[in-house]
């Protein structure tokens, strides 16, 4: 059962794999918010994913463990639903560069039209991780690059695994 006046996050993804950035926004939503729920899509009508939900989750739990008022669900279908559902606060969005602007600028309405009291928090990485995403990530492994600080070690170890030719 939520308290009243808890502020609860959600940040959605499909994190495949979850990033030192997906953590770095992890970190600084947790500043801000009193909970976070890590709100894992199944899929993605856009992305063909590599790792399988449950693998993804279990990138997460070990990614983030030791951190506190954090919980990582799976969700599949509409945010705006899952938001309404988990009476939510708001949702937290990475924004690495101005590239990103434009097509978080139309989620943000989306979720909005859909929920009218979801709203959205931008946050940026640190700029070390203004670069980084997943994709990046699995092309850099893919063709045996290494992603050694783009990664939680276990997320290296597992790209690799994937990806051996």
């Amino acid at each position: 059962m939520k308290k009243e006046g808890l502020r609860v996050g959600v940040y959605p993804g499909t994190f495949d794999p979850i990033t030192n950035g997906h953590l770095d926004v992890i970190k600084r939503a947790l500043k801000i918010f009193d909970e976070l729920i890590i709100a894992v899509a199944v899929s993605s009508y856009r992305k063909k994913l590599l790792f399988t939900v449950e693998e993804r989750v279990d990138f997460i739990r070990e990614t983030t463990k030791g951190l506190k008022n954090l919980k990582i669900e799976v969700f599949d279908g509409l945010l705006a639903d899952f938001i309404k559902q988990k009476k939510a606060t708001a949702i937290i969005r990475g924004l690495r560069a101005v590239s990103d602007f434009e097509f978080e600028f139309q989620l943000a309405h989306a979720n909005r039209r859909i929920f009218k009291e979801a709203e959205t928090v931008f946050l940026m990485p640190s700029e070390e991780y203004s670069f980084l995403s997943s994709s990046l990530v699995k092309e850099i492994a893919y063709f045996g690059g290494s992603v050694k600080n783009l990664v939680p070690p276990f997320v290296e170890a597992a790209l690799k695994k994937k990806f051996q030719k």
